[in-house]
């Protein structure tokens, strides 16, 4: 795998803003959002690996993964934010793969095309970061990590994510269509904004 990149999908947070509900497991094309994001990495053909809470805290998202074979990344104190993901994901995929592509789990209009392209586009320049930009140039996600920045990700913690390790780096972007870059529906008002789209009604 050592020329690959690996996939890290981040599913352990706990949809505080979705008053009840969660996100993870509102419908995208007739499947839980989960499901549909990690079916759409694997069809990259890269390795895939999904941070998770422990079971007890969110059964539904590792139900929801059921017959997907991705890797499940178990994170004991997901309320520590974002930073307890990037560890664990570091810490399951070693260091082998030349890169780590970093996908956010609440941003449904990510495709796997997205993904190959931004596979691609890193294989070119495998030692710089490459963000996914709007296509109005707003930097978003998903970001791939090279190896070199692997210890820094190893390092986070507290609610950061991998925006400090990118603090001076010469982070190479390539745009995808629209907004789909930032768009992240956290909220159930931002989830029936989206669907009454054209874009949400897929």
């Amino acid at each position: 795998m050592r020329d690959r990149v690996a996939i890290l999908l981040l599913a352990a947070g706990l949809s505080r803003r979705m008053r009840g509900r969660d996100k993870l497991l509102e419908l995208v094309a007739g499947a839980p959002l989960l499901r549909c994001l990690a079916e759409r990495a694997l069809g990259a053909s890269a390795p895939v690996y999904v941070t998770l809470p422990p079971e007890v805290l969110r059964p539904g998202r590792h139900a929801a993964l059921d017959g997907v074979p991705v890797t499940r990344v178990v994170v004991p104190d997901p309320a520590e934010g974002m930073a307890a993901s990037f560890r664990a994901g570091v810490a399951a995929i070693g260091d082998d793969p030349s890169g780590l592509m970093v996908m956010l789990a609440d941003m449904p209009e990510i495709v796997t095309a997205d993904l190959a392209r931004m596979i691609a586009a890193f294989g070119a320049a495998p030692n710089l970061p490459l963000r996914a930009t709007t296509a109005d140039g707003l930097p978003g996600f998903p970001v791939i990590f090279p190896r070199r920045l692997y210890p820094a990700l190893s390092r986070l913690s507290g609610d950061v994510g991998g925006k400090e390790v990118l603090t001076g780096e010469r982070v190479a972007t390539l745009s995808l269509p629209g907004q789909r870059a930032r768009l992240d529906l956290d909220t159930p008002e931002a989830w029936a904004a989206w669907r009454g789209t054209e874009n949400g009604a897929r």
